[in-house]
């Protein structure tokens, strides 16, 4: 019940249901999965994560000025996409990653497009990651659109090191094309960056918990500070 002008109003059966939204970050080892989603949910970079742990985190988020109860799992596929059961049917969208400065990333991303084309009940979207090594580049940009064409997915370049509005705003369309079932459409969204010599900070000395609250307040967002769970290994800095 809420009030509204001094009388009772029984609240939508969308108030008594907060909208949710699952998305499933596929790829290789490397090819920064879990750092793309650290820097969603924290807004921050970290260097060091066990590859071989495989989570689903909780935030909650507002897309288009909707609350929005999103949860990410980061995927450990050792072998590829030869287990894809346990995603397959809980995926709201499919987020497929792969580095710009490494093909064998790109060739392995190309196996899970395959086998979601397969199971097409999900918007599938194609993420270019690591755009601060773009003077290392082996994949062209040209070629993640062509590959994003074949499939009918969006496709966009980001770097989870540099920018946070970039990978916010992949996640948020990821949201919107799951909650909504967007027709797929190709687009390419690529921010510029000047050419950066990366070098990857040290990684901290002191030891890593298990199971570590995060609280971060998105001012800009204007929403209340949300409080995120993280159950990997992951050195935050």
């Amino acid at each position: 019940m809420s009030l509204m002008f001094g009388k009772v109003k029984p609240l939508a059966a969308a108030d008594r249901s907060p909208a949710h939204c699952n998305l499933v970050l596929l790829g290789v080892t490397g090819s920064g999965k879990s750092a793309l989603t650290v820097k969603f949910l924290t807004k921050r970079f970290i260097s060091e994560y066990d590859p071989h742990l495989e989570d689903i985190y909780s935030s909650e988020e507002t897309v288009d000025q909707q609350p929005v109860t999103v949860r990410v799992m980061d995927t450990c596929d050792q072998e590829g996409p030869v287990n894809s059961e346990r995603y397959l049917s809980w995926a709201s969208t499919f987020v497929v990653v792969y580095s710009i400065n490494n093909m064998e990333s790109f060739k392995g991303c190309q196996l899970y497009l395959h086998t979601l084309a397969l199971h097409k009940k999900s918007p599938i979207m194609l993420l270019g990651n690591k755009l601060d090594m773009d003077r290392y580049r082996q994949v062209s940009r040209c070629d993640g659109e062509l590959l994003a064409s074949r499939f009918g997915c969006v496709f966009f370049e980001v770097s989870a090191c540099l920018d946070f509005l970039s990978v916010q705003r992949v996640f948020h369309e990821a949201v919107r094309r799951g909650r909504r079932l967007v027709p797929a459409v190709y687009i390419s969204s690529v921010p510029s960056f000047p050419p950066t010599c990366y070098t990857e900070l040290p990684a901290p000395t002191t030891a890593t918990a298990t199971l570590l609250t995060v609280k971060t307040s998105r001012a800009q967002s204007r929403r209340k500070a949300a409080t995120l769970t993280l159950l990997k290994g992951f050195k935050i800095f």
